[in-house]
């Protein structure tokens, strides 16, 4: 089946990297063009994926495509049909709503774990990160605001050593990052947000693993909050 599509944004071209593992950091570098377009929402749910022209427009061969959209399937991004096409998926609240349960337990025992033991080199990196975050809401930089948002929560559980507990959260957060993107800054507005991680931060900076739970479980709810009216209003994105 070929499926005619017209993307309403360019996407960059990726320089070819000789030698050295070509062939697999092409295809990660396709996943990641591709995931941050589909949660940037500039690949809407719903929308035809084909293999052939995202391999033009990459400027790469089908293969590392293919691989990419394995792993986006993996994450539930698309939905590969079988004699029918690629697609992106519709958002799921379901699944947003169980990623969130899941991250919440994981998150606040990382924290509480930070705000333990965090040593003061990585407390300054924190304050660099809301710092920036700052910056960048001042500038309206939604892209790049969202980017030191995962990177402020990742610096915790770099902090807390539990690098391992991170990766379980990024497997897990593909819908609820799509939400977020949508979320801002109409229903989340960033000052809320950049306020809430300064809570976190106090918790973990007076070594009160307690403060620094409850300030995260505050935090990690707001998609809840915003949930719903989101998709009221965007439901021809939500399954």
């Amino acid at each position: 089946m070929t499926v005619n599509m017209t993307f309403d944004f360019e996407f960059p071209a990726l320089e070819d990297d000789s030698r050295r593992s070509r062939q697999a950091t092409i295809a990660s570098r396709v996943f990641e063009t591709l995931r941050q377009a589909i949660v940037q929402l500039q690949l809407r749910p719903g929308h035809p994926l084909s293999e052939a022209e995202i391999a033009r427009q990459l400027r790469v061969s089908r293969q590392p495509v293919r691989e990419a959209f394995i792993k986006l399937a993996e994450i539930g991004f698309i939905e590969i049909r079988p004699q029918r096409g690629t697609y992106v998926r519709l958002i799921s609240i379901r699944e947003v709503r169980n990623a969130r349960f899941i991250r919440e337990a994981v998150e606040v025992a990382i924290v509480r774990e930070a705000a333990a033991n965090a040593p003061d080199t990585d407390i300054e990196a924190l304050e660099r990160l809301i710092a920036d975050q700052k910056s960048v809401a001042r500038a309206g930089d939604h892209p790049a605001f969202l980017r030191l948002d995962e990177a402020f929560h990742q610096a915790i559980a770099r902090c807390a050593d539990c690098d391992d507990a991170w990766r379980v959260i990024e497997s897990l957060k593909a819908q609820m990052d799509r939400v977020r993107y949508l979320s801002l800054p109409e229903a989340t507005p960033l000052e809320t947000i950049i306020k809430q991680h300064e809570d976190i931060l106090e918790g973990i900076k007076n070594g009160s693993p307690e403060a620094a739970e409850a300030s995260m479980r505050q935090h990690l709810s707001e998609i809840l909050i915003s949930l719903p009216r989101l998709a009221a209003e965007h439901s021809s994105l939500f399954d």
